[in-house]
């Protein structure tokens, strides 16, 4: 078994971390706040605001839930179109009152039910894409377990954007690249080690920014190990994204985004090799 295949194991161990235990222990003050507007409010998806070092920030979270009724609750982390739509709205709102929004990613991927579908699902990730793209307030994502596909990227359209040493970050499941690739979910394991989807990997690339230290075995032998190295980076870094002008944040948010697509384009051409 190779060392991305423990790595996957580990982000999605069954005591690892939520979203919810990180709010928790970084923040203070988190009133929770619900609903898009327009159909539901989707549990899969936690927003609110909250305080950091005792100034106001909004967070967005994808909540898989603690045990099996809280994760069926959730739906496992996989928000409906509603729950993009919830975080949408509450990252205008910070936009408008000035407010560091603070993402966490924790999702198998964006839920893909004909009732997700019926209502505009595809458009909604879209829309939070575009939109992320433009908020004029810093934005800072952290992967904290799973973050897949564009159910992940839904909220990761940020200024910097941060990994947990044992998460992962991918384009689909390595059983899904393996169905699609192979013809064979089965050998999952050995697209893990292709796929570029740890840590370490996706920081040599440039994808990610910075990469967070979990103790040896997992964050959930040690929690508090890793919310301290959070809260040490978060305070360094939102007082270095506050300090830039909208035009200058708004242009390096741009030039790391087009960087990504060209490393994404380079990528691709080398894994054709495995078909």
């Amino acid at each position: 078994m190779g060392k991305a295949w423990n790595i996957v194991e580990l982000a999605r161990h069954a005591d690892r971390p939520t979203a919810l235990d990180y709010i928790n222990m970084i923040f203070t003050d988190f009133i929770e706040l619900h609903g898009d507007r327009q159909y539901a409010d989707d549990k899969a998806m936690v927003c609110g605001i909250a305080k950091f070092m005792g100034e106001a920030v909004t967070i967005i979270a994808e909540q898989k839930g603690r045990n099996t009724k809280e994760k069926i609750e959730r739906n496992f982390a996989m928000p409906h179109p509603e729950g993009y739509r919830k975080a949408l709205r509450f990252m205008k709102q910070a936009e408008k009152f000035g407010r560091p929004v603070i993402c966490f990613v924790d999702t198998p991927g964006a839920y893909c039910g004909v009732g997700a579908e019926e209502r505009g699902q595809g458009e909604a990730i879209a829309r939070n894409l575009l939109e992320m793209s433009k908020l004029q307030v810093p934005v800072i994502s952290i992967v904290i377990g799973e973050g897949g596909s564009g159910g992940a990227l839904a909220v990761a359209v940020a200024d910097e954007v941060w990994m947990l040493e044992n998460a992962i970050y991918s384009i689909l499941s390595p059983e899904g690249f393996a169905t699609i690739l192979w013809k064979d979910s089965t050998r999952a394991k050995e697209a893990a080690e292709i796929m570029k989807i740890t840590a370490q990997e996706l920081k040599e690339f440039g994808i990610i920014d910075k990469i967070i230290k979990e103790k040896k075995g997992g964050v959930h032998k040690d929690i508090d190990y890793t919310v301290q190295h959070i809260k040490e980076e978060l305070a360094i870094s939102i007082s270095e994204l506050k300090s830039k002008t909208k035009e200058k944040l708004l242009d390096d948010r741009y030039n790391k985004f087009r960087k990504m697509g060209e490393i994404r384009q380079s990528t691709n051409n080398k894994i054709q090799k495995y078909k």
